[in-house]
């Protein structure tokens, strides 16, 4: 065998022990331009074995002279074959930051992933409480938003006149299902303090004490797996007192308490506050308060709140405070 190139080989032939030809063939290796000079050095081949010989040769160096082949390495018994390269194999993975209030402008819904609800972006959710409540929590002075703001927080009210545990008004649910309907939404971030007052619309509409009781922890439950942080309470039910006709609200205030009792939560409650604060002349309608008695009541609950050791904390004792967003730059002039 001749060498032209690592992998490049001709062949010699040889016919007895005086005679050596060598053919000529190009090398089939791209590129090579390595031929053998052919000669005849003893004497002339037979005529047959010159018109063979030739086609003898290109077949071997067709075979013989391609590149050769990479040397395939027997896989070691204890090394485990790494997982297959590809382009994104290269690039750091990346987790998408948890959203905060100071990338969420005022005012705007943020739809949690975790429960699937809209949720309120407010401008200090970390001094807000939040009241979830009737009708009696629905004006701006009504007795339950007087009795949180004395405590040093600001109010996010939710909730729908009409409504309760069990009881609906004909277009918001009640309170568990007016949450995930999303009647109204609760806040984004963490509050100190909900509060959940009701239950004069479930005596009215006739709510079994089942019925207030499964709706009640349903939306305990919803609440503490939200915000497992946060401080609830709840106020019961504004009536006259057992002996006074308080009826089926003084029973349904009793009821919240025996159902705030089981959960560990701070409870207030109002079934014969009516009575007990002289508030039966501050009475419109028979069920709700003039201003007068919201205010009468509301400096009642305010008293009963900070008995329960519920007031506004201080910032250096808040847990994982929340800055506020921002306010937006004034417009260049």
């Amino acid at each position: 065998m001749l060498g032209c190139g690592p992998a490049h080989t001709v062949v010699l032939l040889r016919k007895r022990k005086s005679r050596c030809w060598i053919f000529p063939a190009l090398c089939t290796m791209m590129g090579c331009r390595t031929s053998a000079t052919w000669r005849t050095t003893m004497r002339q081949a037979p005529a047959v074995f010159r018109m063979l010989a030739p086609l003898i040769a290109i077949g071997v160096l067709a075979v013989g002279c391609g590149p050769s082949p990479a040397p395939m390495t027997a896989p070691s018994g204890s090394t485990a074959p790494g997982p297959a390269q590809t382009a994104a194999a290269d690039k750091p993975l990346r987790i998408a930051p948890a959203p905060s209030s100071l990338n969420l402008p005022v005012g705007s819904l943020y739809k949690n992933p975790a429960n699937n609800r809209s949720e309120l972006v407010l401008a200090d959710v970390r001094h807000t409480a939040v009241l979830i409540g009737d009708s009696q929590s629905m004006p701006k002075d009504s007795w339950p938003q007087q009795g949180i703001a004395a405590m040093g927080y600001k109010l996010h009210v939710v909730g729908m006149g009409g409504t309760g545990y069990v009881a609906t008004n004909g277009k918001t649910g009640n309170y568990m299902d007016a949450l995930q309907r999303g009647d109204w939404v609760l806040p984004f971030g963490d509050p100190p303090l909900i509060v959940v007052q009701g239950g004069g619309n479930d005596a009215t509409q006739r709510a079994t004490d089942a019925q207030i009781t499964s709706n009640a922890e349903r939306l305990l439950a919803a609440l503490k797996k939200r915000y497992p942080g946060t401080t609830l309470a709840m106020i019961g039910t504004l009536a006259r007192g057992v002996s006074n006709g308080g009826g089926r609200r003084t029973e349904i205030d009793a009821l919240l308490g025996r159902i705030a009792a089981k959960h560990g939560i701070p409870f207030v409650s109002a079934g014969d506050w009516l009575t007990r604060y002289n508030a039966i002349g501050d009475l419109q309608d028979g069920v709700h308060l003039k201003p007068a008695g919201h205010a009468k009541l509301g400096a009642a609950l305010a008293r009963e709140f900070t008995s329960l050791g519920l007031t506004a904390r201080p910032d250096s004792s808040a847990s994982a405070p929340e800055s506020a967003p921002a306010p937006a730059p004034a417009p260049a002039q």
